[in-house]
């Protein structure tokens, strides 16, 4: 008898036609009559960190692989960076000018895209719209946690012309992610004493708000600890107490405006690590350095916030072992 084959889809789909600034790449697992046999899969979308310049392959495609071993379909979204190639950089001695395509909130509205893509899909890729979550790093955790607390804000609502619960997230997944501009405002002026950081910082803020120093009222449009309420989905939050670029105060301080709104959360601050461990292995690593086993445990505590909250549907028993059961009588 012939073996089925088993595959995963994967596919490059382009959002809008503008200059196809964003994308979004499936990873879609292939139907089995061994495992779900065609019951639908919870999914979830990732957001490649990267400054807003542009989107790390570090927090790109490893994690997609990753939620696809927990057996999740995994989509990464590659949203409009500054720049449009993988890693590149401002020159940090000049002045960054702006760019009216890149700036807030249009990386929310293209993951609101993906999320609407993905649900017009769902019969096609086994999709459980009930359980698509979104996930983040850095940069990228900003517009995953934004996305999160402003879907059922006119921003999104109104632009994309859905209702909210088109474009709620079941879930959030952050890692050292920015959640809060006043605090990131506070800290770019402790930042003088390290020219790299704060030059970098700077410029992050002119891809993203278009100016150095937005003013408070912007601040709060970017700041997601100030759209926290009822409909907030949980999240599962990590960093670590040592990120010299995004301070964990950010982690800290959603972690509290999500009790305070009785949101589900659970949160892991390990002690030592620097910024941008994608998942502190050398599946995602570009140097030795990038290489934490004690931080690679965020991975296997969210596998299990994921399988006590998000768990596959499947049966108590398979046929094969109802079949041996039957056997045995």
């Amino acid at each position: 008898m012939k073996k089925e084959k088993i595959k995963m889809k994967i596919k490059k789909i382009f959002l809008g036609k503008e200059n196809q600034s964003a994308s979004l790449t499936t990873y879609v697992l292939d139907d089995s009559t061994e495992t779900l046999k065609g019951e639908a899969r919870p999914a979830v979308i990732i957001c490649p960190g990267g400054g807003y310049f542009s989107c790390s392959d570090r927090e790109a495609e490893p994690i997609a692989m990753y939620f696809a071993s927990l057996g999740y379909h995994s989509f990464v979204l590659r949203y409009t960076t500054y720049y449009t190639r993988t890693l590149e950089m401002p020159d940090l001695s000049k002045p960054l000018p702006k760019k009216e395509k890149t700036i807030y909130p249009k990386q929310i509205r293209e993951l609101g895209q993906a999320m609407l893509l993905i649900r017009k899909n769902a019969s096609k890729w086994h999709v459980d719209t009930g359980r698509i979550g979104v996930c983040g790093f850095s940069a990228g955790g900003h517009v995953a946690a934004l996305y999160s607390t402003e879907f059922n804000e006119p921003v999104l609502t109104d632009y994309l012309g859905v209702d909210k619960n088109d474009l709620r997230p079941a879930f959030a997944i952050l890692g050292y992610a920015i959640t809060d501009y006043h605090l990131l405002d506070a800290d770019l002026e402790k930042k003088k004493n390290n020219p790299m950081d704060y030059h970098f910082m700077k410029a992050s803020n002119v891809a993203t708000c278009g100016t150095e120093r937005p003013d408070k009222n912007f601040e709060t449009k970017m700041s997601a600890v100030d759209h926290v309420d009822s409909e907030t989905p949980p999240f599962f939050i990590w960093t670590t107490a040592t990120d010299p670029l995004v301070n964990p105060l950010h982690s800290l301080e959603l972690a509290s405006i999500l009790a305070q709104n009785n949101i589900s959360y659970e949160i892991h601050i390990f002690d030592q690590g620097t910024h941008g461990l994608s998942l502190a292995s050398q599946a995602a690593a570009g140097s030795k350095a990038q290489i934490s086993p004690v931080v690679n445990q965020w991975t296997n505590l969210c596998a299990k916030w994921l399988e006590n909250n998000f768990a596959l549907k499947l049966p108590a028993v398979s046929d094969f072992e109802k079949m041996k059961g039957e056997g045995k009588n």
